[in-house]
């Protein structure tokens, strides 16, 4: 049985305010990450959702904002 060790997501909002970023930057370089790369959906009351990261999927997100910015010069 695999053991699940991710101890703590952070949310969308929390993410891009640590990473001196939008909200809305952050999503639409992570809507094409897959939870393999440490990103999650997380439904409350009703339908509405939120993007949170694990650990990894920040070092992830980071990576990608690297490489956005790379390519935007």
């Amino acid at each position: 049985m695999q053991l699940n060790k991710v101890y703590s997501v952070k949310t969308i909002d929390r993410v891009a305010v640590e990473l001196g970023e939008t909200v809305d930057r952050i999503f639409d370089l992570a809507i094409g990450m897959e939870t393999e790369d440490g990103v999650i959906w997380v439904y409350g009351p009703g339908d509405d959702g939120v993007i949170a990261f694990t650990p990894f999927g920040i070092e992830n997100l980071q990576e990608l904002i690297e490489m956005d910015r790379d390519r935007d010069r």
